[in-house]
């Protein structure tokens, strides 16, 4: 818990940073509010119909692909010979007009990774191969969510906010059967498993056009794990326990349902921040239900996503993308074999084809 408070410390501290330089932000939303939309700046050359959408709404963020290889001829420390492709997409679209505001942020990717030389899985017989395990997820993410907004007072506002957050494909774990431990991967999520929907109804503060600190204390959480067992084109099961999946997303294996449902306190920090070429962007969640005894108040569950991205020559685009995530109920084993919470984090730099909004 001490990484993770440090860790949110850094993130409102980067938020203070950026506040303070405030190198010419802020253009294009409606005036009666925020000054966002100033009418200066609107590009006088666009015909007179085009300019109503331009005061209102505004579109931000980054898509792109990211390619890497690697290649080892008699290298000496070893390697496996590897290609890795990833596609994502950080987008925020704001509208805004009187007293009315909304927002719908995405932050999705997905990665493959082709690997020469990985183990397959093999049939008891131990040479008749039953799956090769050669293409690898090695990225997948939703994140999805959206907020309104009525402002009662100059940068506040009643808001309702709903968000989604998920995967598209299957996902394995390779580690103990790379290692010759286990004699197949171990399937550990999906579509929809997990799966997490929350709604809620709050208070959002915007000091600065690109920042939005939100509270709501009346806050509702879904989480799904609906895993059904899965099969190559060979028909052979890739073995699982369905409660010991769930039970390591944190829900109650002894009712029988796929779900379980939580009502909380949420808070919601975001930077949208963008100068010439060069974009920031940040979300830091946190949820602590009220009720839950596997759970105590005060016990908060964090996703913070972290991008930084910079084009150049027009198509290039190099890019860091960070994940941090802390789920109290969801149980992680390391490897000396203790399983708990832990602190998860994934980073991602790349160097590919690339578009700043």
């Amino acid at each position: 818990m001490r990484k993770i408070l440090l860790l949110t410390c850094l993130f409102i501290a980067s938020a203070i940073m950026v506040n303070a330089a405030e190198i010419g932000y802020g253009k294009t939303f409606s005036p009666q509010t925020s000054q966002l939309f100033k009418k200066k700046n609107v590009d006088p050359n666009l015909p007179k119909d085009s300019t109503n959408w331009q005061k209102y709404w505004k579109l931000t963020g980054v898509v792109g692909l990211n390619l890497t290889q690697t290649s080892f001829t008699n290298w000496a420390a070893g390697g496996q010979n590897n290609a890795n492709g990833v596609i994502f997409a950080n987008l925020n679209l704001a509208y805004q007009k009187g007293l009315h505001s909304w927002e719908a942020h995405l932050l999705t990717e997905l990665g493959m990774m082709y690997t020469m030389g990985a183990r397959p899985v093999l049939a008891e017989d131990g040479e008749t191969i039953l799956k090769k395990t050669n293409w690898r997820k090695s990225s997948d993410k939703i994140d999805f969510s959206t907020k309104y907004g009525f402002e009662f007072k100059k940068t506040w506002f009643v808001t309702a906010m709903a968000s989604f957050k998920s995967q598209y494909a299957r996902g394995f774990d390779y580690a103990k059967f790379d290692k010759g431990e286990h004699d197949m991967p171990t399937y550990v999520s999906n579509w929809l498993s997990p799966s997490y929907s929350d709604f809620s109804v709050g208070i959002d503060w915007k000091p600065k056009p690109f920042i939005s600190l939100y509270l709501s204390p009346v806050a509702g959480r879904i989480t799904t794990c609906l895993a059904q067992p899965t099969r190559n084109s060979d028909g052979f099961v890739m073995p699982y326990t369905v409660n010991g999946m769930r039970h390591s997303y944190g829900i109650d294996t002894t009712t029988g349902k796929p779900y379980k449902a939580d009502f909380g306190l949420t808070f919601k920090a975001e930077v949208n921040y963008t100068y010439k070429n060069l974009t920031v962007m940040s979300t830091l969640v946190l949820f602590t239900p009220y009720t839950n005894k596997k759970q105590p108040f005060g016990n908060f569950d964090v996703d913070w996503d972290f991008s930084i991205s910079y084009q150049f020559l027009k198509v290039l685009n190099v890019s860091l993308m960070t994940s941090l995530k802390y789920y109290d109920q969801v149980m992680i084993t390391d490897k000396n074999g203790n399983t708990g919470p832990r602190v998860q984090f994934k980073e991602v730099l790349g160097l590919g084809i690339g578009y700043s909004f």
